[in-house]
């Protein structure tokens, strides 16, 4: 598509051609309710390592992944422990990223080689829209080189990373943060990022669930 990204509307015409884009092992950015993300097709390998060369990002580090509904969860995580159901109940739609067990057979790009998976059911509507006409999960990172700040802008992302495919238009988000990235265990959850939704508010919604935790010491983990 040239040396500059195309910014295209998100509707019926402009999903057909980030669609076909995803098909075509092509990056396309989109609007989250955070900042924007990179989206490629998490299956296609080739697709992960061109992403991974676009953001010049470490290859240990694992990318998180869009889900157009709940249902796709199990396209990529193994099972669902109880304590992520209450999270889901509670912060989805919206900018929550729940690590959970992974599916056998994922490429090492979206587990880091740690056998986990990220994911988040975004509270916009254009990454929901895209992955549920996909069939399944888009990876969702930040459209950024890594180290720098995420672009919260089309205009931006095309200025920044003018190697992206596509650019799906999209109104700048209200926040200020990144989603709140917790992994969850059987019977533990662990933060690895704070970001929009406070932590603090995290345990409220657990404790109020009577989801027994144990002290706030050592539930904090890097991502």
């Amino acid at each position: 598509m040239g040396a500059v990204a195309e910014i295209i509307r998100p509707d019926d015409e402009g999903l057909e051609l980030a669609l076909k884009a995803l098909r075509e092992g092509k990056v396309i950015a989109l609007p989250t309710e955070t900042f924007y993300g990179l989206a490629v097709d998490p299956m296609n390998e080739e697709a992960l390592r061109r992403l991974y060369r676009l953001k010049r990002r470490p290859e240990e580090k694992p990318v998180l992944l869009l889900l157009g509904e709940e249902g796709q969860l199990f396209q990529v995580a193994a099972r669902l422990p109880k304590i992520a159901e209450t999270l889901m109940a509670r912060f989805w739609p919206g900018p929550l990223t729940l690590v959970l067990p992974a599916r056998e057979g994922l490429p090492r790009a979206l587990t880091g080689g740690r056998g986990r998976v990220a994911v988040r059911l975004s509270s916009h509507p254009v990454p929901r829209l895209l992955a549920r006409r996909y069939g399944r999960p888009v990876t969702g990172t930040s459209a950024n080189p890594s180290g720098h700040p995420p672009a919260r802008t089309a205009k931006e992302v095309a200025e920044r990373l003018p190697e992206v495919d596509l650019i799906l238009e999209g109104e700048p988000p209200q926040g200020l943060s990144p989603s709140t990235i917790v992994e969850v265990e059987e019977e533990e959850v662990f933060l690895l990022r704070e970001g929009e939704i406070p932590w603090e508010e995290i345990l409220k919604a657990l404790e109020e669930a009577g989801v027994p935790l144990r002290p706030e010491e050592g539930r904090r983990r890097k991502a």
